[in-house]
């Protein structure tokens, strides 16, 4: 896993996201291994990890190993990305999606 990119799992999600989306916001890819397009998406969410270094905090949660935060959030299906902000989910994709819409959703809650 990259540099910058937090591993996060049911123990730690409450501190690495919900209290960290209070100072900046929290980029959560939920995906799995045998997740293809989790798999494909891998590289665009490093790449956005890079690019929004400082101003947006990236981590990843296998839905596998913390089945009881993918509940939580209602994840349904993956890869799905969760935008948090204040401690609540302000934006949601679904689908290993190009760079440029996750941007384009990052750049918009940035921007307020």
């Amino acid at each position: 896993m990259a540099d910058n990119i937090q591993a996060v799992n049911d123990g730690n999600f409450e501190v690495e996201v919900i209290t960290a989306s209070n100072t900046q916001p929290v980029v959560v890819d939920f995906w799995a291994e045998w997740c293809r397009p989790c798999l494909m998406l891998a590289p665009t969410v490093a790449e956005i990890a890079h690019d929004y270094a400082g101003k947006v905090k990236v981590a990843k949660l296998n839905v596998d190993e913390a089945q009881n935060s993918a509940f939580r959030f209602n994840i349904r299906g993956i890869p799905t990305l969760l935008l948090f902000k204040g401690g609540q989910v302000v934006d949601q994709i679904v689908g290993a999606v190009p760079k440029e819409q996750i941007a384009k959703v990052l750049d918009r809650h940035l921007a307020q």
